[in-house]
C-alpha cells in the first residue's frame, strides 16, 4: 500500500466545460486523491478558460468536436496541443500518469506519445472496431503498449479493449459519491404525494441517448395513467422537442435544462422511477449508478453495459430495447406496484455500495502501485521516438 504523497498527472481528453461521464470521473477522482493528500494536476480541453475556477486544473486549449461512437466528442490534437502537453508533463514532476481514453485521438494519445515512465489508462468507450481508429493503428497500438498498467470500466469497455488492441485490461467501474446521494434520499412514501414523476436525464438531442423513444411511448403511459409527469434533464433545446408533440402530450413532459451536480442529486431523488432508454454505446451507466445511490428505481433498456450494472442483487428491471411498446408496459407496471418500486429502491442502494469513490479509488490506487514498479519520475521522452515505432511496425 502507497503511504507517501504522491503526485499525480491526470489526462482528460473530453472538454472539460461539457458535461459528460468522463469528465465528472475524472474530476471526483481528483478530488478524492487531493482529499487523501496527493498532489494531483489535471490537462484537459478547455473552451472557456476563464471559467476556471480549479487550482489543479490545467487547459490544453479548445476542443473541436468530432464525431464519435454515435456522438460528438469535444477533443483536441495536434502540434500546438503536443507542446502544451509536454511542457506540463516537463512542470509537473509526475510520479504516474493516468491517461483517459488514450484509444483515441486526443490529448492522451499525446501525453502517451510524449512520456516515459508509469501510466495508467482508463478505458471508457465501448464500441465496435471502426474505420477511423483502424486507419490509425499503427500509430495507436504502439501508444497502448507504453501503457505501464490498463484499466476498464466496465466488462464491454474492456471487450473493446482486447478487440481493437489486442491486450487486456482489469475491470474497476467508475465511481460515485454515495453518501452525497444517500445524505438526499426522499422516503418512498413522499415520493407518491406529489403525483407520479418519471425521469431522464442526458443530452437528449443525441438520438442514443433514447429520448425520442421514450416520448414515443409516453402516450401509452399517460393512457393508463393520466397523471404521470416525465422530468427531462440535460442539455439541449426543448423547443424543437416540444414542437412536434400533441399539446396534450407536451402538457406532460418538463424540461430542466442542464443541471449542476447539486442539482442532479436533487432530481434524481425527487423521481418514482429513472428511465435509461439508451439505445446502445454505452460501456457502463454512472447515471444508473447514481439513481440507484438515490433509492430511486430503475428502468433501463437491455443492452449489455446497463443489464450488467442491474444484475447485482436486483436492482434494475429491463426493457426491450427500441421497443416503445414494451418501455410503456413496463412503466405502467411498475408505477402500479408500489412494493415492487420499494424493494428495487432499497435493492438499487445496497448495490450501489460497490461504485463509492472508497472503494473504486482504493482498487485505483493498487493499479497505480504495481505501475509504478520499476519506474522512477515521469520524464518526457525523446522527439517523435513513439511516432516512429508506430511507423515502424
Amino acid at each position: 500500500m502507497i503511504e507517501r504523497e504522491l503526485r499525480i498527472g491526470m489526462v482528460c481528453p473530453y472538454g472539460w466545460d461539457i458535461p459528460g461521464g468522463v469528465q465528472i470521473h475524472v474530476r471526483e477522482l481528483a478530488e478524492h486523491f487531493i482529499a487523501q493528500g496527493h498532489h494531483v494536476s489535471v490537462i484537459a480541453p478547455v473552451s472557456d478558460e476563464d471559467s476556471i475556477t480549479d487550482p489543479w486544473l490545467i487547459s490544453a486549449g479548445r476542443p473541436v468536436p468530432i464525431p464519435f461512437n454515435g456522438s460528438v466528442a469535444r477533443v483536441l490534437f495536434g502540434p500546438i496541443a503536443a507542446s502544451r502537453v509536454r511542457q506540463w508533463i516537463v512542470q509537473g514532476d509526475f510520479d504516474l500518469l493516468h491517461m483517459h481514453e488514450p484509444g483515441i485521438p486526443s490529448i492522451s494519445l499525446l501525453a502517451c506519445w510524449a512520456a516515459e515512465g508509469a501510466m495508467v489508462g482508463t478505458f471508457h468507450a465501448s464500441t465496435p472496431k471502426m474505420r477511423a481508429i483502424a486507419s490509425v493503428g499503427p500509430l495507436i497500438e504502439p501508444m497502448i503498449e507504453k501503457l505501464s498498467a490498463r484499466i476498464a470500466v466496465s466488462e464491454m469497455a474492456q471487450a473493446t479493449v482486447s478487440n481493437l488492441y489486442g491486450t487486456e485490461a482489469v475491470v474497476i467501474p467508475n465511481g460515485i459519491d454515495t453518501t452525497r446521494f444517500r445524505q438526499s434520499h426522499v422516503e418512498s412514501s413522499l415520493r407518491w404525494q406529489s403525483g407520479l414523476r418519471i425521469g431522464f436525464l442526458g443530452r437528449f438531442e443525441e438520438a442514443r441517448k433514447g429520448l425520442p423513444l421514450l416520448l414515443e411511448a409516453l402516450p401509452k403511459i399517460l393512457k393508463s395513467l393520466p397523471g404521470v409527469e416525465l422530468i427531462v434533464a440535460g442539455p439541449g433545446d426543448p423547443s424543437k422537442v416540444l414542437a412536434k408533440m400533441e399539446p396534450s402530450i407536451a402538457r406532460q413532459v418538463k424540461f430542466l435544462g442542464r443541471l449542476s451536480e447539486e442539482e442532479k442529486v436533487q432530481f434524481l431523488s425527487s423521481l418514482n422511477l429513472y428511465i435509461a432508454p439508451n439505445t446502445g454505446g454505452e460501456s457502463f451507466g454512472i447515471i444508473l449508478a447514481e439513481a440507484m445511490a438515490s433509492g430511486t428505481p430503475v428502468l433501463a433498456s437491455d443492452i449489455p453495459a446497463f443489464v450488467d450494472l442491474l444484475s447485482v442483487g436486483d436492482s434494475g428491471v429491463s426493457f426491450a430495447s427500441e421497443d416503445s411498446g414494451d418501455l410503456a408496459r413496463k412503466v405502467v407496471a411498475l408505477l402500479r406496484d408500489r412494493p415492487r418500486l420499494q424493494q428495487l429502491a432499497e435493492n438499487g442502494s445496497k448495490a450501489a455500495i460497490r461504485f463509492d469513490w472508497g472503494s473504486v479509488a482504493t482498487q485505483i490506487m493498487s493499479v497505480y502501485e504495481v505501475a509504478m514498479t520499476g519506474h522512477g519520475r515521469v520524464a518526457v521522452g525523446s522527439e517523435n521516438a513513439s511516432w516512429k515505432k508506430g511507423r515502424e511496425r
